[in-house]
């Protein structure tokens, strides 16, 4: 009982992994962000958008040409 109640029961306070570790065929997942501690300086995350270098996704334009 006390286990639902906390969550453990589920699964929450193991290993995390980015998939589900059972994940069924044709349905859509959105992978956990992993952390990894580096962040963009400020002038630069502005710029970017975003503080983390990871979501750092530059428009390169049509078929990767830089516009």
């Amino acid at each position: 009982m006390a286990e639902e109640i906390t969550g453990m029961a589920c699964g929450l306070y193991e290993a995390l992994s980015p998939l589900p570790q059972d994940p069924v065929p044709a349905m859509a997942y959105v992978p956990y962000q992993q952390w990894t501690g580096e962040l963009h300086q400020a002038e630069r995350a502005l710029d970017a958008g975003t503080l983390f270098p990871v979501l750092d996704k530059p428009f390169t334009g049509r078929r990767g040409a830089p516009r």
